[in-house]
């Protein structure tokens, strides 16, 4: 099943729900879409991660109850639980670039294995809990640099610190659920997205951001690994599968508690080539360059996702194939560059737009 925004209102419509992360690409659209959904959404994160960010130019902070916090602060975490008593949590707070991990490997492992420590923690104190859903990455599993989908069956063991400590956190989600939530009081899940893009996402070594900055500027995009495959789908989509899993999860509990792979299909697996090549197709000019460093650290070559289980528990699907999410992408960071007074407004119309789909 797909939810309609209609039908996301009819159960968020009032629902107390906490999001940590909310400051960042992913979180700032996930919250947009729960304010549009009639949601009371309480926000624990640190200060925006970029500037520019999508959280302050879409003017979110003033429709949430924005916490400024780190997940490693269980003190301050627990009392934020206990004033709001949320009935669904979604926990995307994290350092979630792989190439700043090896720069700082204690400080991606504290946010990412101890901040879910920390938010479960609290998770397993409050009653009024339902649903908890952490959300990992795509790159949580171990990458053979074979050809088939990942499964969620399949062997946890990223390379890299940001991937392992994401594997970290998915085992002990599982720790937590096993030791603690049995008796089906809350559903806990964990959700492994594929590489995501959209308007606002500003971060360094991402490739749709260095492409849309190369652009603007006149500048050759400079492309480190451009045979590298991944699992490309814009930021709805995952974020569709997140609310629909907290809204399942919610009225059937335990039977709904695993892990989910959300990525796109086959088809729309591209390398980074392909989708540089479609992005400036899209945009309409552009030329790049590849300078690709031997030392450098290292980057998986080939990582897919297998999505029949969200497919077939959930009724999840992709509505979008890569070109219309490139689209929807590129004509976001245009409108930033040319009118950054609209760009609220047009970030609620591609939710509404992808909802209607």
């Amino acid at each position: 099943m797909a939810l309609t925004l209609e039908e996301l209102k009819s159960f968020y419509n009032g629902k107390k729900v906490l999001v940590t992360g909310h400051t960042g690409f992913k979180g700032s659209w996930l919250v947009r879409i729960l304010t549009l959904a009639g949601a009371q959404v309480t926000g624990y994160a640190l200060n925006p991660p970029t500037d520019p960010n999508l959280f302050e130019i879409a003017g979110l902070e003033d429709t949430i109850h924005s916490v400024v916090g780190d997940v490693r602060d269980l003190t301050h975490l627990r009392r934020v639980f206990d004033e709001v008593k949320p009935e669904i949590v979604f926990h995307l707070a994290a350092q979630p670039i792989v190439r700043e991990s090896y720069k700082e490997p204690v400080y991606t492992y504290e946010t990412n294995v101890m901040g879910t420590v920390n938010i479960l923690e609290c998770v397993r104190l409050t009653d009024t809990v339902r649903s908890f859903l952490n959300v990992t990455t795509d790159k949580v599993y171990e990458n053979k640099e074979w050809e088939y989908g990942y499964r969620e069956c399949d062997p946890l063991d990223g390379y890299d610190p940001y991937s392992n400590s994401k594997s970290c956190s998915e085992l002990v989600t599982h720790s937590y659920k096993k030791s603690f939530f049995e008796d089906g009081r809350c559903a806990i899940s964990t959700s492994r997205a594929g590489n995501v893009i959209g308007g606002g996402d500003w971060a360094k070594d991402r490739l749709v951001p260095d492409i849309v900055r190369a652009l603007h500027k006149g500048e050759e995009i400079v492309l480190r690994n451009p045979a590298a495959v991944r699992p490309w789908q814009h930021v709805l989509e995952p974020l569709g599968g997140y609310l629909l899993l907290g809204y399942l999860a919610s009225v059937r509990y335990a039977d709904l508690s695993n892990a989910y792979n959300f990525g796109p299909n086959p088809e729309d697996t591209l390398t980074v080539e392909q989708m540089t090549a479609l992005a400036t197709d899209i945009w309409g000019i552009g030329k790049y360059r590849v300078e690709q460093n031997l030392s450098a650290p290292h980057e998986a070559g080939l990582l897919k996702l297998d999505i029949s289980l969200a497919k077939a528990e959930l009724g999840w699907k992709p509505a979008m194939n890569a070109r219309e999410a490139l689209e929807l992408t590129l004509q976001w960071y245009k409108t930033y560059y040319q009118d950054k007074g609209f760009i609220s407004d047009l970030t609620e119309q591609q939710i509404q737009y992808f909802f209607s789909k």
